[in-house]
């Protein structure tokens, strides 16, 4: 049986519409995962729910502690993860307000606990990360969307940069050449320890802002949080609407 999971980024620090059932302080062999693991039930349906920069909203990115939030949601059981992801727009598709959800991950970051696979091993292990995200999982977010009538956009590579700071113009230009769609920092290790676990994960990337010079106007942390709030409202229509088929496809 499907067991859920909500990874909650910037702009969606709790879930609107969940009733709590439960919340509970875990500790893992990485230390403590970014906040309560919040229980409760949402569309009619069990979830558990974790923010990932905490509640209120004070971790970075790169000091996201990503093992120690994978670790716990796989010692509660969830098979699937839906990760929310504020990103940044590449392409011209990519415009802010946009959900997305992609198919393809390019990994820019450095010095993060990037595995689960390193110490006290009986044999060296390599996990598959050909699909990096789970491809039904990714279908049914798709569908969902289409039901909704969202401005869903069904696939893009994802290129997960250290920050805190923001790109600088060169820097998303080169990922444009290197075939990225969308600019995020949190979309790694995060899908990769999900694999490690054998969770099935998938992303919601709300487009906040144009990247780097690819907009008309100086990029601010008002004009995101605005775009930002408009953008989870559709992320939660999104979720209200897969979350039964998910059910139901199970």
């Amino acid at each position: 049986m499907t067991q859920l999971a909500i990874i909650g980024g910037s702009g969606l620090t709790a879930l609107p519409g969940l009733t709590i059932t439960g919340q509970q302080v875990f500790k893992t062999p990485y230390g403590e995962p970014s906040g309560f693991l919040t229980f409760g039930t949402y569309a009619g349906h069990e979830l558990l729910f974790l923010p990932r920069h905490g509640n209120p909203h004070t971790i970075p990115p790169h000091k996201v502690n990503y093992r120690a939030n994978i670790w716990a949601l796989q010692a509660n059981n969830i098979t699937d993860i839906i990760a929310v992801n504020a990103v940044g727009g590449v392409t011209d598709e990519m415009y802010p307000g946009r959900l997305v959800i992609p198919d393809q991950i390019i990994d820019y970051t450095w010095g993060r606990g990037h595995t689960f696979f390193e110490d006290g091993l009986a044999h060296v292990t390599h996990i598959d990360f050909t699909q990096p995200y789970s491809e039904p999982l990714r279908r049914l977010l798709i569908q969902a969307g289409d039901q909704a009538e969202l401005p869903i956009y069904a696939a893009g590579t994802y290129g997960a940069t250290q920050g805190p700071r923001l790109e600088s113009t060169a820097e998303i230009d080169r990922l444009m050449r290197d075939g990225c769609d969308l600019v995020g920092m949190t979309g790694m290790p995060e899908a990769a320890l999900a694999r490690e676990m054998d969770i099935n994960y998938a992303s919601v990337c709300v487009v906040a802002n144009w990247g780097a010079g690819r907009g008309s106007e100086a990029i601010t942390m008002e004009s995101i949080r605005l775009t930002l709030d408009s953008g989870m409202q559709n992320v939660v229509q999104l979720l209200e609407a897969a979350i039964p088929l998910l059910e139901h496809d199970n």
